[in-house]
């Protein structure tokens, strides 16, 4: 009987944790960084962002010649169907997918580490 009463009281809480874990806020959460940390982000990391996420879009969109571009994968995808590989033919074809579909998301990313620099780090 004790367990049960345990078995229930932790279910309780743990239904009721869930509930208040998943309420949406109710107004947006506005962070506040301090100038040693809007310097830091400045100097280091908008750099390394900036870098990785032009290195991909130059990959993604390289010609047939870039490893992992998406005329590369394409073209391999060719080969394995001339070769009669239908299966890993269609596995490089959706992986040739879900990579053009990353670039509106690295040029988001693209765009806000600019609107940060322009907004934080050239206002100084």
């Amino acid at each position: 009987m004790k367990t049960l009463k345990i078995l229930i009281l932790v279910l309780t809480l743990l239904v009721s944790g869930a509930a208040t874990a998943s309420a949406e806020p109710s107004e947006p959460v506005t962070i506040t960084l301090s100038p040693e940390q809007v310097a830091h982000v400045c100097e280091k990391r908008l750099p390394k962002i900036e870098r990785r996420v032009t290195r991909l879009l130059d990959r993604i969109n390289g010609g047939p010649e870039v490893r992992g571009s998406l005329e590369w994968l394409r073209a391999r995808a060719a080969t394995e169907r001339d070769a009669g590989r239908e299966t890993s033919a269609q596995l490089l074809e959706e992986k040739a997918d879900r990579r053009a579909g990353r670039v509106d998301d690295l040029n988001k990313i693209k765009q806000w580490a600019a609107d940060f620099r322009t907004q934080h780090c050239e206002a100084k």
